[in-house]
């Protein structure tokens, strides 16, 4: 695990599970266009959840690329879900700026919601084919520019599938945090 403090707010990396984050508010969903049960985090979200979380979600879906929306968290230990739908690596473009736009649209629904801490999954990396580094500075450069200009989200981590995904979001926040001091 690792963890910065930029501008008051708590940023980490670390390996683990996106539905066990009982001390965040809110956890991301990497959702697919329905915002029902799929494979990868939105199905390990959904599991956790139960049935309520597809029932809530039908009347919000479709979302586009980019386009985020927010749930409660029915059997999470979470509040709330926002479910951001992540653009589909060489189909969905401009893929940064529709994979940017997440990071944006899910940051200003915590704020609008009173999230103070917010768990991230690596967004379009899995089935989407998004490569991870590419990725990674699409989501860390857009949450710390938001940090910048200012967030009342206190505590924002990053939850990663594997220690090797969990290694590049920490040297790619490490960078990017050094060049701006």
């Amino acid at each position: 695990m690792s963890e910065h403090r930029i501008f008051g707010v708590t940023i980490e990396c670390v390996k683990g599970d996106i539905t066990q984050q009982d001390d965040m508010d809110a956890i991301v969903n990497a959702a697919n266009a329905e915002l029902k049960t799929g494979g990868g985090v939105a199905g390990a979200i959904h599991k956790a959840a139960g049935p309520g979380l597809e029932e809530e979600c039908r009347s919000m879906a479709p979302i586009k690329p980019g386009e985020a929306v927010i749930s409660g968290g029915h059997h999470l230990p979470n509040r709330y879900v926002i479910h951001c739908l992540g653009p589909v690596y060489g189909v969905d473009e401009p893929a940064d700026e529709k994979l940017a736009d997440c990071y944006r649209n899910a940051l200003a629904l915590a704020e609008e919601n009173g999230i103070r801490s917010l768990a991230f999954p690596a967004i379009s990396t899995g089935a989407f084919g998004y490569p991870l580094e590419a990725a990674t500075r699409v989501a860390v450069k857009k949450v710390l520019a938001k940090i910048e200009l200012g967030t009342s989200v206190e505590h924002i981590r990053f939850v990663l599938h594997s220690e090797g995904d969990r290694s590049v979001y920490d040297q790619v926040l490490g960078a990017m945090v050094d060049a701006d001091v």
